[in-house]
């Protein structure tokens, strides 16, 4: 069979197009360190990296979502820790004052409780990012409302949060809340009620009257720290999901490298070689296209 000057011409031009193209594509792999380009490049594969980097996102929005509520827990538990501290003393304060009959150092106990008193109210209206921690879904306004008397000393306290507790989603399918309970908020305000009645009694000199608020202190003192156990344990779990959630962005990372990053050593191999074949076809096609009927005649 005879294969016209022509055709011949047209199927070195067809090889050297498609060894150029994959010199090119393999310069390019070589300079970005990627082998996908498009979607055509490798199907099945393009489809697990879409569905790698969909997974991946969400993951990092859980790890943002875990680190936001890793710290409003943190700042819920520092004020829990604080008002817990005023009840340590608040209770030895009923205690002394309980067993003393003099007047003077009722009164120096009275005025510290009314400073405890004032240190739990600006405790109890803690905000971190703008948001009040110990008013339940009520972030917005202060949680505790503060009535005072003539002399500027408070005499009530009254919760004007709510019964609910913001929850963030930390994984697929799960949640947590990071605040305190409604329990723990109410019972704040009872401890801080509680501190009022205790300053008046001291301050009226009452040891029997002293003596009777110190039931309610230790229920309240029961209750921190219970909350403080409760908050201990949202911050493991908090930081366990974190861990989690690291080890298995680690992972897609690993898999997204597979997938979409060229094999460096190999393309190279295979780019030294693609550029010998090119280079010979050129030399070759040369050789040929120069070829004419006069140097079969000859």
């Amino acid at each position: 069979m005879r294969l016209s000057t022509a055709n011949t011409a047209d199927r070195i031009l067809d090889q050297l197009q498609r060894l150029s193209g994959q010199q090119a594509e393999l310069q390019h792999r070589v300079a970005t360190g990627q082998r996908i380009f498009q979607a055509g490049d490798d199907p099945a594969a393009v489809g697990r990296l879409v569905n790698a980097k969909v997974e991946q996102r969400a993951i990092m929005q859980f790890q943002r979502n875990a680190s936001a509520a890793l710290e409003y827990s943190k700042t819920s538990y520092d004020g829990l820790e604080q008002i817990k501290s005023l009840s340590d003393r608040a209770g030895e304060l009923a205690v002394l004052g309980a067993g003393t009959n003099g007047t003077q150092a009722m009164q120096a106990y009275a005025a510290e409780v009314n400073q405890l008193i004032e240190q739990a109210a600006s405790l109890g209206n803690t905000r971190f990012r703008q948001d009040y921690v110990f008013g339940g879904t009520a972030v917005d306004a202060p949680p505790y409302s503060i009535t005072r008397d003539a002399s500027d000393q408070i005499t009530v306290v009254s919760y004007a949060g709510d019964t609910g507790r913001v929850r963030v989603p930390i994984a697929a399918g799960a949640d947590i809340a990071p605040m305190p309970t409604a329990a723990t908020n109410t019972g704040i305000s009872d401890f801080m009620n509680r501190l009022v009645a205790l300053r008046d009694a001291l301050q009226a000199g009452d040891g029997n009257a002293v003596q009777a608020t110190r039931a309610g202190l230790e229920a309240s003192e029961d209750l921190l720290v219970s909350s403080l156990s409760e908050h201990g344990a949202v911050q493991l779990r908090i930081e366990v999901a974190e861990s989690r959630h690291q080890s298995r962005r680690d992972e897609l990372e690993r898999q997204i490298s597979v997938e979409a990053d060229a094999d460096l050593p190999s393309t190279i191999v295979r780019l030294s070689q693609t550029t010998q074949s090119y280079e010979a076809a050129l030399s070759s096609a040369s050789s040929i296209l120069r070829m004419s009927l006069l140097d079969y005649i000859r």
